[in-house]
């Protein structure tokens, strides 16, 4: 299983934001819903598969480019059967995603990955590494390379997202180029890898192969 802790950063000195965020967040298909759990803080448990791990991404992803969240993931096991309530759950992948909440304050891109289990934790560290970079490559793109990659996420093809933004297929090109668009859809399927192998391995039973 995957457990999302996430904390509004600045929260002191900001509005709170975390109906809004709430708000946004509701449409996913998570095991459990995010929740407000403590002050400016939600969580949420999603399925330790692929499809599990791309929904992770997307999330943390979305929220980093914010600016205003720190964005903690556990990999390991929860406590079953799962109650209905997020803050209810408990479990090695809830104790794992306070740790990684709490050092996500302090990392470059504030994101973190925890292992539950601490066999794991090269596996865990490979995809924390891997989701930083790419958090930091988006981070790095301007306005017009977001509305660029944006555009091409949404299918459109390089013409007619030229076209939507006024200017010609060489500048969307060139956009395109600039903002890394091309690596970013590989760089998100091995993330995915990552935190799936991660995920995979917390379900082993030790003297398994």
């Amino acid at each position: 299983m995957f457990v999302l802790t996430i904390d509004q950063r600045r929260s002191r000195r900001d509005v709170d934001r975390v109906e809004d965020l709430l708000a946004d967040l509701h449409h996913l298909q998570l095991r459990r819903p995010f929740e407000r759990t403590a002050g400016d803080e939600v969580q949420a448990v999603v399925d330790g598969t692929q499809v599990g791990a791309r929904t992770v991404v997307d999330i943390t992803l979305t929220l980093v480019r914010t600016g205003n969240w720190s964005v903690g993931i556990g990999v390991g096991s929860v406590e079953r059967p799962l109650p209905t309530s997020t803050r209810a759950g408990r479990g090695p992948a809830f104790e794992a995603a306070r740790d990684a909440v709490t050092r996500a304050k302090n990392a470059p891109a504030r994101l973190a990955i925890t292992a539950a289990d601490s066999r794991h934790t090269g596996r865990a560290l490979d995809a924390e590494t891997a989701l930083t970079l790419l958090a930091l490559l988006i981070l790095d793109r301007t306005e017009q390379g977001h509305q660029a990659c944006e555009l091409m996420d949404a299918g459109h093809t390089q013409t007619a997202a030229a076209e939507l933004l006024g200017i010609s297929k060489q500048a969307m090109s060139q956009r395109l180029s600039v903002a890394r668009w091309s690596i970013e859809a590989n760089g998100r399927t091995l993330v995915e890898h990552l935190l799936t192998d991660t995920s995979d391995a917390s379900n082993e039973q030790p003297g398994d192969t």
